[in-house]
């Protein structure tokens, strides 16, 4: 018979593995055109970090890494960690100067554990259902990102920007996150990338996700998951905007 125990919010949770999420908040958010890079901007009377922190702390996740800039590590630790009492922070890192570099550190902090979720701090509408069907998805396949096929007819362009095809609507996804991974995957996977990350950025390979990683150093393939159109990212003034009405 299955042990029972209760989360945060109240959610009775069987006997699940060990889950811990990183939180990336180093970004420097260039495109908002501030000084405050947009994690730190407030909505609604608290910054945009605080919201996807509240989901993750009141989760079945057991245990928290937040990464964030070096000069922001004890800003995070007081003004967001210790404020609002998000208690699974375990810690609270300083990542690298690429998205890559802070997993990475991220990845290293988390210590040994059976899944590792990576949620980007700027899409503060992660909702538990979405958790709910990321774990459901990475205990079944080891690797798995949430999306949404896009509402957008997508068109590919030839070197000379002319449309050179047109991809079926549903089989093109906006990826999001959190992309979830079992955590012996993707340390192995982002290990490789460090040691070849010279060589990559001599091919010009970019890794802009998690998935990516995933997909270029291992034999894995991740699944995609429902996530949710609102999940979205706070990029630009405009999306900023956008989360308050949601909100």
């Amino acid at each position: 018979m299955d042990r029972e125990r209760k989360d945060e919010g109240g959610s009775i949770l069987r006997d699940r593995k060990k889950c811990t999420a990183i939180i990336l908040a180093a970004g420097r958010g260039t495109r908002m055109g501030s000084d405050v890079p947009k994690q730190y901007m407030m909505l609604e009377g608290k910054p945009v970090l605080y919201y996807s922190l509240r989901v993750f702390q009141d989760s079945f996740i057991e245990k928290i890494i937040l990464v964030a800039s070096e000069k922001d590590v004890e800003y995070c630790r007081e003004n967001i960690v210790a404020r609002f009492g998000f208690g699974k922070v375990a810690a609270v890192t300083a990542g690298g100067n690429e998205r890559y570099h802070s997993v990475w550190e991220g990845l290293k902090a988390a210590g040994e554990c059976d899944y590792v979720f990576i949620h980007d701090g700027a899409r503060p509408f992660v909702t538990k259902d979405i958790l709910e069907r990321a774990y459901a998805n990475v205990s079944e396949y080891d690797a798995c990102a949430v999306g949404m096929t896009v509402k957008d007819t997508i068109k590919i362009a030839d070197e000379n920007g002319f449309a050179a095809s047109t991809p079926s609507r549903d089989r093109v996804w906006a990826v999001q996150t959190p992309q979830v991974f079992s955590y012996h995957l993707i340390k192995e996977a982002y290990g490789t990338l460090m040691k070849k990350e010279k060589e990559c950025l001599q091919q010009g390979l970019r890794i802009t996700d998690d998935a990516m990683v995933v997909e270029t150093f291992t034999d894995r393939k991740v699944k995609l998951v429902e996530g949710s159109y609102g999940n979205i990212k706070i990029t630009t003034p405009e999306d900023l905007r956008v989360a308050e009405s949601l909100l």
